[in-house]
């Protein structure tokens, strides 16, 4: 499982007011803890307004890099922001994101070919973003036959099937689910990715909603995900749903983080939560 940590992010509150007084200390904390508990990527969002994203985008970059080695997900929805971060960034990582809108894989792919960055691209064009998993699926087919054609591999996407809120769209898993099945069956080398937490919107206990949809999306497919790799509880998900789909042989990997202490405690007697 890819997991890309979610805390240096703008459009957390907590991340926000860090970005706002330039706090470092606390920029630099959030890339060691999330790299500590096993974050392959650390996702980069500004938060702020579009004339402030690129200096806040750089400044987030620094203070990342000087603190970790960990790759980058740079996050902006303006392609060219993206295109303009990638001299500050020290080896490639994931740009997110592109979508079906006119324009936007074009302007990043034909920059990118030659490279090693991988890309997310998200199910939805200037219509939005749609429940019907036909559309999503014949978008998602749209932007990996771009990517061929400037001669980007299958393996270097990330596509976004856009989960709905369960609040309001009752069959959001469902929908999200059957995208993936069809897009991995038809298109294997493409990862599928989410954002865990747009499905539990406007619900209370939304851990336990996002934690659900974590194994669900999983046993459909989903190979990987943006989170937040310092829950504990999070953890836990992710490693017991892995050892319950046969991914970890004698759940080895499951016993190891718990011993490390990435999720529960080593001290917890037997039988006891």
């Amino acid at each position: 499982m890819i997991i890309i940590g979610e805390k240096i992010n703008g459009f957390i509150p907590s991340a926000a007011q860090a970005i706002t007084t330039r706090d470092e200390a606390y920029i630099r904390d959030l890339a060691i803890r999330q790299t500590e508990m096993g974050a392959d990527y650390l996702d980069i969002a500004a938060g702020t307004s579009p004339r402030l994203e690129r200096e806040t985008l750089a400044w987030l970059i620094g203070v990342a890099q000087d603190a970790v080695d960990t790759p980058l997900c740079i996050d902006s929805a303006d392609c060219q922001v993206l295109l303009d971060m990638i001299p500050l960034v020290k080896k490639p990582g994931i740009l997110n994101s592109v979508s079906g809108e006119h324009g936007k894989c074009e302007a990043l792919f034909s920059r990118t070919a030659d490279s090693e960055w991988k890309i997310i691209a998200l199910t939805c064009d200037e219509r939005g973003i749609s429940p019907d998993p036909e559309l999503k699926y014949n978008i998602a087919v749209s932007i990996i036959q771009k990517a061929g054609a400037c001669n980007i591999s299958a393996d270097r996407l990330f596509i976004d099937p856009l989960v709905s809120a369960v609040s309001t769209a009752g069959r959001a898993l469902l929908n999200f689910t059957e995208t993936l099945v069809k897009i991995k069956n038809n298109y294997p080398g493409v990862h599928i990715i989410s954002g865990l937490s747009n499905i539990s919107f406007g619900m209370p206990c939304r851990g336990a909603v996002n934690r659900q949809f974590l194994a669900l999306a999983m046993s459909a497919g989903m190979d990987s995900v943006i989170l937040d790799p310092t829950s504990g509880d999070m953890q836990a998900a992710l490693y017991a749903t892995e050892a319950l789909l046969g991914r970890d042989k004698h759940c080895r990997r499951y016993l190891q983080a718990y011993r490390r202490g990435i999720f529960g405690s080593p001290l917890t007697k037997e039988g006891e939560e």
